[in-house]
């Protein structure tokens, strides 16, 4: 795994939304285990008590779980991949959208220079 932090926002945060991104794209599976906490830690090179709170709400997010003694594995469970994805999804298109009015697009000048670029 690669992490790239910003001082734009909370580095457990921006930590939660790569491992989302990972998990919804599927570069980490269903099902598959994640590195150990020291190891995350280690390879983001951050303090092990961030890694532990970004994985803590990934796991209320129901994006992760823990089975005993075994590790964090991702969930299996492909509706709330889903769900995360389409959410991801929303926010995504809604930011560009914005950013796209803001520098003078209208509805069908943005379709049209989509068009163009895909």
């Amino acid at each position: 795994m690669h992490f790239k932090f910003n001082n734009e926002k909370p580095i457990y945060l921006q930590m939660i939304e790569q491992l989302e991104l990972d998990i919804v794209s599927g570069r980490l599976p269903p099902g598959s285990q994640l590195p150990t906490i020291r190891e995350l830690a280690s390879q983001a090179k951050i303090n092990i008590n961030t890694v532990a709170r970004a994985l803590a709400e990934l796991e209320e997010l129901n994006l992760i779980t823990t089975k005993r003694t075994n590790g964090k594995f991702v969930t299996n469970n492909q509706k709330r991949i889903i769900k995360c994805r389409e959410k991801l999804a929303e926010t995504t298109t809604h930011e560009y959208l914005k950013t796209m009015q803001s520098l003078g697009f209208n509805t069908k000048e943005l379709l049209k220079y989509l068009k163009e670029r895909s």
